[in-house]
């Protein structure tokens, strides 16, 4: 029994499949799709963990179609020519419908390697179905990303996780046999991280670990068997998650010793430069934000520089970056205030574009009032009039609160001065 936990309860199934019911549940994005064979080329992006492989293989198995794959980390131009060939090949002359070729890690394939793809794809010989833990819009070029729908895959919650948990312990055929009570779950739900993968095989290790005949899972005995089990950086691997994590909340933490420390843990593991600076650019934003609008540029420079340096020396530029984000005051005002918006959009809808706010390039728009109402804040004192622009039904709703530093104390006052009571600042 050397095939993982993981592996052997893998769903083969639609109905088996647990979470991404937005993709397809009963009214998902892909269901309609999948039941009728209308399969498109298409880009599966999320988390690690989170069913992407197995979701293209029942894809593929409900679609009754020819079913081929490849990683990114170990096929070459001449590997991606081979498949499509067969691809065309299996197709046969009296199908219409092409082959599915599921490339893992799709981001992690050179330009020319996609550029391969590019034809294939365009004349329908394969669907190609990608699966990638990075954005898209970063990693695949836009000729090839053009011609593919991109579909977002959430972590699992700790309902679907527990779900994964109970199945395991019924269907596996080893599991199954043993006498194993899951009493606490919250430490193997922490360590996951919403990677039902990486749940699945703690789980396996702490119950293998177990020579008891009744095996009583705790959060003591996990924390315990997991911390024994430690295994070195592995950039494809489980571990790359936890130390970018660990890498980020040193920065947000403003501990520059802990920022370097898993910086360097990550070199040492040969982590994609490209990779460790975007996610300095993200905290850049999300966690420094208006309290020094520089870390932002310094971020994206430093993106660009190890883009262009390369090892070794790139290290000096993502350690200078890590420290200057560390260092610097905090802020997530601009995150929280984007969510706050969305929040509200969501709720509220469409609402309507005040009148005097609209576009006014016709005559006609002019004559219904379109923008007639609005002032020109330059032919003001202060470059300022206090007017509305807001839907009336969120009249002074307040998305941005300054955070408490230097720097957004001075917009709080800017604020103040030109709003007054309005929007409590």
């Amino acid at each position: 029994m050397n095939e993982p936990l993981a592996e052997r309860v893998r769903p083969k199934t639609l109905e088996e499949y647990i979470s991404q019911s937005h993709l397809v549940g009963k009214t998902g994005s892909l269901t309609q799709q999948i039941k009728q064979g209308l399969i498109p080329s298409l880009i599966l992006w999320g988390p690690p963990g989170t069913g992407k492989t197995t979701l293209a293989t029942i894809i593929a198995t409900e679609s009754k179609r020819p079913f081929y794959t490849l990683s990114a980390i170990s096929s070459g131009v001449k590997d991606v020519r081979e498949v499509i060939e067969k691809a065309k090949q299996s197709g046969g002359l009296f199908t219409t419908k092409s082959p599915i070729l599921f490339i893992d890690e799709i981001h992690r394939f050179s330009k020319s390697q996609q550029d391969s793809l590019l034809q294939a794809v365009e004349k329908g010989w394969v669907t190609l179905m990608g699966a990638t833990t990075e954005n898209p819009s970063f990693e695949v070029i836009p000729a090839l990303l053009s011609r593919c729908q991109v579909y977002v895959l959430n972590s699992f919650n700790r309902e679907d996780l527990e779900a994964l948990l109970h199945r395991a312990l019924e269907k596996d055929e080893f599991l199954s046999k043993k006498n194993i009570q899951l009493k606490e779950t919250e430490a193997l739900l922490k360590i996951s991280g919403g990677d039902g993968r990486k749940l699945l095989n703690i789980f396996e290790l702490v119950i293998n670990s177990e020579n008891s005949s009744e095996i009583i899972i705790t959060n003591e005995l996990v924390l315990q068997k997991v911390q024994k089990n430690t295994v070195m950086y592995d950039k494809t691997g489980e571990q790359h998650y936890d130390i970018i994590s660990a890498f980020i909340k040193s920065i947000r933490g403003s501990d520059p010793n802990g920022a370097v420390y898993w910086l360097a843990r990550m070199i040492e593991g040969g982590e994609d430069l490209k990779f460790i600076a975007r996610r300095m650019i993200i905290s850049a934003s999300e966690d420094i934000g208006l309290a020094n609008p520089t870390a932002l540029i310094l971020a994206n420079n430093t993106f660009q520089a190890v883009s262009t340096i390369g090892y070794p020396e790139s290290r000096i530029i993502l350690s200078e970056c890590a420290i200057y984000l560390a260092t610097s005051a905090k802020s997530n005002a601009s995150y929280m205030a984007i969510n706050k918006a969305q929040e509200t959009v969501k709720q509220t809808g469409d609402l309507s574009v005040p009148l005097h706010l609209r576009n006014a390039p016709t005559k006609l728009m002019k004559e219904l009032g379109y923008g007639e109402d609005y002032k020109y804040a330059h032919h003001y004192n202060n470059n300022f009039v206090d007017q509305e622009f807001l839907p009336d039904e969120l009249k002074q709703t307040t998305f941005y609160q300054p955070g408490k530093n230097q720097r957004e104390n001075g917009l709080q006052t800017f604020l103040k001065n030109r709003w007054k009571d309005k929007y409590d600042y």
